[in-house]
């Protein structure tokens, strides 16, 4: 059980990809700590290639079994098409298509056997012209790009007891991505649904942001410093929201409305003046 978040972040005309998650397993009455969040990188010739991000949850081992696939798919295809370099947005389409035929075999045998799957996984990327994917595949091995609509992906349980209710709430879209920090946001939605889902941890820091600096594809970790950021702007957020909600009690609606119109162009300016 784990809640996984891909978000598209849009800066500078260009798109990258957050994808964060809890790191709480939990198995009948045992819970543990595991990595659920895959980079994929191809290294050649002592030089990293960054292809994508997986980010998986249900059964342990199926999961490890289709990063696998995954990684062998995107390697192949990066060094026999791609002149050894990240695929763009159609190569990475065609190669989420030769994964969903492998996984929809897979699955069948499995099926077939009697067994009954648990699976669901993200694989996103960003190509070298700062275009984002985000492909949701499902117990059936089949993917959906949800890269456009609507520009996000969660899975696990998590989903169901408030991860998209968040996203909703707190006005995430990918266009207007920009404004938001998509590390804080992520942070916050795995914090907050870990206080009411038992089967979700708190946020330790399993996010990976790929993105395009440079003409160059980055793919990397979150620092240990921004995660204790994070953790404390999260908490700040979830104090602030809750003595909000008091105050409009009191107040109104209309007089908090207010207040936030005067921060918001003095924000402005300040962007302006700089």
């Amino acid at each position: 059980m784990t809640l996984i978040l891909a978000l598209k972040w849009v800066l500078g005309g260009k798109e990258g990809v957050v994808v964060s998650s809890d790191s709480k397993v939990t198995v009948g009455p045992v819970s543990y700590e595991t990595r659920k969040v895959y980079p994929i990188i191809l290294t050649l010739d002592g030089k990293t290639v960054p292809l994508a991000i997986a980010g998986g949850a249900g059964d342990a081992s199926l999961i490890k079994q289709s990063y696998r696939i995954c990684e062998r798919v995107l390697s192949d295809l990066a060094v026999r098409e791609c002149e050894k370099k990240t695929p763009s947005f159609d190569q990475f389409e065609k190669a989420v298509k030769q994964i969903e035929t492998i996984f929809i075999k897979r699955f069948r045998e499995l099926r077939d056997q009697g067994l009954d799957l648990s699976f669901g996984m993200i694989l996103a990327s960003v190509d070298p012209h700062g275009k984002a994917s985000i492909y949701l595949f499902d117990n059936r091995g089949l993917a959906e790009p949800v890269h456009e609509n609507p520009g996000f992906a969660v899975i696990g349980t998590g989903f169901f007891t408030g991860g998209n209710l968040l996203l909703r709430l707190l006005g995430y879209s990918p266009e207007g991505s920009y404004m938001l920090d998509i590390g804080a946001l992520s942070t916050f939605v795995i914090d907050v649904v870990s206080e009411i889902d038992p089967a979700v941890g708190s946020f330790i820091g399993e996010s990976y942001y790929m993105r395009v600096e440079d003409d160059e594809v980055l793919l990397g970790p979150l620092k240990e410093e921004a995660i204790k950021e994070y953790k404390e702007r999260a908490r700040q957020r979830k104090e602030i929201i809750r003595r909000m909600w008091r105050i409009m009690d009191s107040v109104g609606e209309e007089k908090i409305r207010e207040k936030m119109e005067e921060l918001e162009k003095e924000r402005l300016n300040e962007d302006r003046s700089s």
